[in-house]
């Protein structure tokens, strides 16, 4: 097999303060091939903007990784100088936030913006690089790009602006794109128009469930949307509405995300799930086959027991006779 474009390996991210150490991220480990889309969900404060911070070098202190190690095409990148992971950023990883003012500068026509960065990265004309940026805006779906280049961000909408955002993060041609929940400031047919435009970029493959910096479960998109084996994923694919007749009421999950000074011991969900047992409340549980999946739940531990349970006893029977 091929080497993944990202691989992250028991990546953690801690906050020291005056009484400890706050760990926000606590061994957190994915591969990224190429060509595929890894999405993570969760609630606020599960660990989903501070794990893409962390790969990318934008941990604002005092966060800092206190262990684990990111690699971006086999080249370990999380223990690289300032100066030369801003070399990286950009070049080999392209970057979409929630909000596109923050990535824009509001004094500078987009078209400058892009320019400048394809000359920052390659060795180019500013012709040819004004050239590049138009078709980069026309493949973000900017209609009329060449009239528009020479506009300011505050004259485009909030989904156009994000969509410039977006050919600026793919001006440099990276290896990876990170989105930072994308399409959270624009109205639902817009956020639908973006969707479409990153699956058009690239396929979708995987997901990823994260809770109190941990991931719960992660595999294929249809198995954990479809079939999902921890009961936190249960919870939200309970909780996303249907269109149509009106059905069945929305699942609640009760309680709320534990604050990083009060983490539980065992499995952080335990409080809020109605099938924990003794041992969730004592052990923390590591990823673990669930199908094509894997959860970190004792649930499945107990579920791969018991369906191993019949198969041993007819085993012994049949040595018996």
């Amino acid at each position: 097999m091929s080497e993944p474009v990202l691989s992250v390996r028991d990546l953690r991210v801690a906050f020291p303060t005056r009484r400890r150490t706050l760990i926000a991220v606590d061994g957190v480990s994915f591969d990224i091939a190429a060509g595929e889309v890894l999405g993570v969900v969760g609630e606020s404060g599960a660990g989903k903007s501070l794990t893409g911070a962390a790969i990318i070098g934008l941990l604002e202190p005092p966060g800092r990784i206190v262990g684990g190690e990111v690699r971006l095409g086999g080249q370990r990148i999380d223990d690289l100088a300032p100066e030369e992971i801003r070399k990286v950023r950009g070049k080999r990883i392209g970057m979409v936030f929630q909000d596109p003012l923050t990535s824009l500068n509001p004094l500078y026509r987009v078209g400058d913006q892009i320019v400048e960065t394809i000359r920052t990265h390659a060795r180019i004309t500013e012709g040819k690089a004004r050239e590049r940026a138009i078709t980069l805006l026309q493949e973000a779906g900017i209609q009329g790009a060449r009239a528009r280049i020479d506009s300011y961000p505050h004259e485009f909408s909030g989904g156009m602006r994000q969509r410039v955002v977006l050919a600026l993060a793919l001006c440099a041609e990276p290896d990876l794109l990170i989105a930072d929940e994308p399409t959270t400031a624009l109205d639902v047919s817009i956020q639908a128009q973006i969707i479409q435009l990153l699956k058009r970029l690239c396929r979708e493959r995987g997901t990823a469930v994260m809770y109190a910096g941990r991931i719960a479960e992660i595999g294929p998109v249809r198995d954990v949307v479809q079939h999902p084996h921890h009961p936190y994923t249960k919870g939200l694919m309970g909780a996303i509405p249907t269109l149509g007749p009106q059905g069945e009421r929305l699942v609640q999950i009760p309680g709320a995300m534990p604050r990083l000074d009060a983490i539980p011991k065992g499995c952080a969900f335990h409080p809020r799930c109605a099938y924990a047992f003794d041992r969730c409340r004592a052990e923390r549980p590591e990823p673990m086959p669930a199908g094509p999946s894997m959860a970190a739940c004792w649930l499945v531990a107990a579920g791969a027991a018991a369906n191993a349970a019949p198969s041993a006893a007819a085993s012994s029977a049949r040595a018996r006779l």
